[in-house]
């Protein structure tokens, strides 16, 4: 195979005023680099060749009014061949084209079309018909332009469309989102307020044991001043009861001494002193007194009993 560098060698040596012709030249690359830095040729003839492919770079050749890529291998065109926007005539006959890349619609400037002889898509090929005289060429290019523009307008739609799908399934997407996210504030809400008041009766059950707690001592100190005084109030019994007894006691010491006093005065020979005279006058005189009160005497008569 021949490359596009070997055959068009010296590009210029073939310019002949504004067109350049390559055709017939073996090319299997189109040389963009050498047809770029000769924005003059605006005609380019292209066929004849072994062209399977264009290059993204050959629709940055602006300056092509015509081009002639008839008798090659082309299986489709850039995506971005609409660039050509001063492209008038264009010859495609006898490649392998199925389709037409949708940016064809931007081709405003083109007057002239022949799609003969490629495989086309049956819209497309119907929509292109013939073009066997100048007059069908024309309508050629008119009818494809109009028809890739629809495609691009239904295409654009159809993108519309699937954004406009994919920004309500966003929309959708955001608001389970947010509704999610409203349901786990709503759950951590709850879950808190739970919590704070699982806190609160942990704290008011540890209050009122505290005050429990509290309460008991008061209880131990109030019962320990009854108790106290409960004693108090027994004790003076038994205090009275002592000095009861001692004063007993003294009494029947005294009675002792009065009766030991008595029994001396009485019945020894003291009686006659006079002391013993003055006791044993008082013990008459208290015993007749004693007898004259019967209550007394009946206490003395049980006494004597017994």
């Amino acid at each position: 195979m021949t490359k596009a560098g070997n055959k068009g060698g010296n590009l210029r040596d073939k310019l002949d005023g504004n067109e350049l012709d390559l055709s017939l030249s073996d090319l299997n690359e189109v040389p963009v680099k050498e047809l770029a830095a000769l924005p003059k040729a605006t005609i380019l003839d292209l066929s004849c060749n072994k062209l399977t492919t264009l290059p993204s770079e050959f629709c940055g050749l602006t300056h092509l009014v015509r081009l002639d890529l008839s008798k090659n291998k082309l299986q489709q065109l850039p995506a971005d061949f609409g660039r050509l926007v001063n492209l008038q005539h264009l010859d495609l006959l006898n490649n392998k084209l199925v389709t037409l890349p949708v940016s064809f619609a931007q081709l405003k400037s083109l007057k002239w079309l022949d799609l003969k002889d490629n495989p086309l898509d049956p819209v497309l090929a119907k929509v292109a018909g013939d073009c066997l005289d100048e007059k069908q060429c024309k309508q050629c290019a008119n009818k494809v332009l109009q028809h890739m523009k629809a495609v691009q307008a239904d295409q654009e739609r159809e993108k519309q469309r699937r954004v406009e799908v994919e920004r309500e399934a966003e929309k959708k997407r955001e608001a389970k989102q947010r509704a999610k996210e409203a349901q786990e504030r709503e759950l951590r809400k709850r879950e808190k307020a739970e919590e704070k008041e699982r806190r609160r009766k942990e704290y008011d059950a540890l209050k009122a044991s505290k005050r429990e707690q509290e309460k008991k001592p008061k209880k131990e100190t109030n019962q320990a001043p009854k108790s106290k005084s409960g004693s108090r109030s027994r004790k003076p019994p038994p205090r009275k009861h002592t000095r009861s007894w001692a004063v007993l006691k003294l009494l029947l010491l005294l009675l002792l001494c009065v009766a030991g006093g008595l029994v001396v005065c009485r019945v020894t020979e003291l009686q006659q002193q006079p002391l013993c005279t003055s006791v044993n006058t008082i013990y008459d005189n208290a015993v007749r007194g004693l007898r004259s009160h019967h209550i007394l005497q009946w206490v003395l008569q049980t006494d004597s009993q017994q």
